[in-house]
């Protein structure tokens, strides 16, 4: 049985921040980030994602957590082909992601950025968030060989935010696209009732780890404001309806991370806190499995299989990072 580490999408966030969960004598970077890891063993450095990230900042995260902690961190946006903003591009180069010479100085910043982690064996993961207009076919596939040889020897994985990637048909091919590449697919938990929706299918396709992120399930996703969009407190049945999945996952991988991404309020760090206690104490068959559209987790994950190539959610910084 693999490791089931749970932990939430930023600790920075100005809403947590503002809502009290952080002690008084505890709430600057460094109070944050070690109260924190005092109490769950993985987190998302979400702020990655508006900009690169800096060797200082990774060094600090490194010191400043327990053996054994890790940082799964989110992409940049531009290495996801999301739009990017020009002021958070280094020396002033263009935010133009179809430029060899951008992509190539921005990987290099950001490869550079995350190695003190690396190096501290502290990195978790680095997630490629797709954006939804990210679809299945060549170009797509040509991207992700891009990522994965950009990527030699870290460990990644993939969320797609198009439906249509895990559709019957396209799952198999999708999974072996991700096996190919040593790339973990992450699971999502959302609303199902928009057509933007993703499915809650739990693939396996790496032996190291799965992913799973629960961004709420707020009908206002495809619409809403950042708030809106992630202003949601998960039920107990609705965190206990997934145990099976998570301890499935854990029987076929060496690592689960588990996270929270409806980072409003302390809501994510009471779901955090409140999955950690069913896994903790509920047996493995004390919960039935919810409905799911499709299910390829129930398959065997598929061997290699030809080929595998841009954007991640949300639009505004949750804070700085420390």
């Amino acid at each position: 049985m693999g490791e089931i580490r749970v932990g939430t999408c930023s600790w920075t966030d100005r809403a947590l921040v503002g809502s009290g969960w952080y002690p008084a004598g505890r709430r600057d970077a460094e109070g944050r980030l070690r109260h924190y890891a005092e109490r769950f063993p993985v987190v998302e450095v979400d702020v990655s994602y508006y900009a690169l990230p800096s060797e200082r900042n990774s060094r600090l995260w490194a010191e400043r957590t327990p053996d054994g902690f890790v940082f799964d961190v989110k992409a940049f946006s531009l290495l996801t082909g999301h739009p990017t903003r020009e002021a958070v591009m280094p020396d002033g180069l263009p935010a133009e992601h179809r430029d060899p010479a951008v992509l190539d100085e921005v990987w290099a910043r950001f490869a550079a950025g995350i190695a003190p982690l690396r190096e501290a064996g502290r990195l978790g993961s680095v997630l490629f968030q797709f954006p939804p207009w990210f679809r299945p076919g060549p170009r797509a596939e040509a991207f992700l060989r891009e990522c994965a040889e950009r990527t030699e020897g870290w460990p990644l994985a993939v969320e797609f935010r198009h439906p249509s990637w895990w559709e019957p048909g396209q799952d198999e091919v999708t999974q072996a696209l991700l096996v190919r590449h040593g790339m973990a697919a992450v699971a999502v938990d959302m609303t199902q009732t928009l057509p933007s929706s993703v499915p809650p299918v739990t693939p396996v396709t790496s032996p190291r780890l799965s992913v799973v992120r629960f961004h709420g399930r707020s009908a206002a996703w495809g619409t809403g404001s950042k708030e809106d969009r992630f202003r949601y407190v998960y039920a107990e049945e609705e965190l206990a309806g997934w145990l099976p999945r998570v301890r499935r996952l854990a029987e076929r991988t060496e690592q689960v991370h588990v996270l929270f991404n409806n980072c409003c309020g302390d809501a994510a760090v009471s779901a955090a806190e409140t999955m950690t206690r069913l896994l903790g104490d509920d047996p493995p068959a004390a919960v039935r499995l919810p409905r799911a559209r499709s299910a390829p987790d129930a398959r065997p994950t598929p061997g290699p299989r030809p080929t595998p190539a841009p954007s991640s959610s949300s639009s505004s910084p949750r804070g700085a990072a420390g």
